[in-house]
């Protein structure tokens, strides 16, 4: 069995990949629960959603987040009513939302993830890091902002001074499935709000030094692939660099996946984690997803 740790970000683009070469009934996903929370009456768990629309194949690839196609008539007639939204949610998206929302009330989180999958035809079993709540402030230069506020509302702009969540339990399935492993893939999600989380787990970290695990760099140079990951990084006085993440992950980590870009690093690199295997990280289209998770998948 290979597991991955995923956000809703970078990692997504893998699981595109993995899932043509593994077979899914192979395949675990635990996801980060970080950012959950209550949006317009119905509980959106946004990382969870876009692995479940990414592995059942009708994630919106434009933004990551979402159904491709979707309308959004709700979203636009509460915005005329004077009440819009800050997530904005379109309408078959919500009523995957309205569902999990529904079955939460009799099954919990995890087990209405697992509904929902099954209704999609996934055979990859996806769990949540947690099913507790999480609190996550971002400690700003215009003050303490929650994640969706800073993200959406601010658009990522502030100065990050500081990064606080809260420490919640880890879902029963989750140590269980790391260690019927034989591999454990750290996906190029965002380091800080999304494998962070997941590694601060009590017993994670302790769980992946038992196991062969690989990471993918979601660091180029220094820029991250996608999303605020530098500026939460400097807040931490982690390097924005694949040493950087190399270092973060260093406890545990059997082995980095570097893009060609950052070739020059890989001494530096080295320090911190024993394998450094350099190619093109950068996921342009499903060759190119196909041919990494293959480098990943066949030592």
């Amino acid at each position: 069995m290979i597991t991955v740790l995923s956000g809703g970000t970078g990692t997504p683009k893998l699981l595109q990949g993995l899932k043509e070469i593994v077979n899914p009934k192979e395949l675990t996903i635990i996801v980060n629960t970080l950012e959950n929370n209550y949006f317009s009456g119905v509980y959106v768990s946004a990382d969870i959603d876009t692995v479940l629309y990414t592995m059942a194949d009708i994630i919106n690839e434009d933004l990551w987040y979402g159904i491709k196609g979707d309308t959004f008539i709700t979203n636009k007639k509460l915005d005329e009513l004077g009440s819009p939204e800050l997530l904005r949610i379109g309408d078959n998206d919500r009523a995957f939302k309205i569902q999990k929302t529904q079955l939460m009330r009799e099954y919990g989180l995890a087990d209405s993830v697992d509904i929902q999958a099954k209704k999609l035809d996934i055979k990859s079993k996806i769990i949540p890091m947690s099913e507790e709540q999480s609190e996550v402030s971002i400690i700003t230069d215009i003050g303490e902002l929650n994640f969706h506020d800073f993200l959406i509302k601010y658009q990522s702009k502030p100065e990050v001074l500081d990064i606080k969540f809260s420490n919640v339990s880890p879902y029963k399935g989750v140590i269980k499935a790391i260690k019927k492993s034989e591999m454990i893939i750290i996906g190029p999600s965002n380091p800080i709000t999304s494998i962070l989380p997941i590694l601060s787990l009590e017993g994670v970290k302790e769980a992946l030094k038992d196991c062969y695990v690989v990471a993918v760099s979601p660091i180029i140079g220094e820029n991250p692939v996608s999303g605020p990951a530098s500026k939460f990084m400097k807040a931490l006085n982690i390097d924005v660099s694949s040493i950087g993440i190399a270092s973060l992950y260093g406890d545990f980590l059997d082995e980095i996946i570097v893009d060609n870009k950052d070739n020059k690093l890989k001494d530096q690199i080295g320090k911190y984690v024993n394998k450094v295997t350099i190619t093109n990280t950068i996921m342009n289209d499903l060759e190119d997803k196909r041919n990494l998770s293959e480098l990943i998948i066949n030592k």
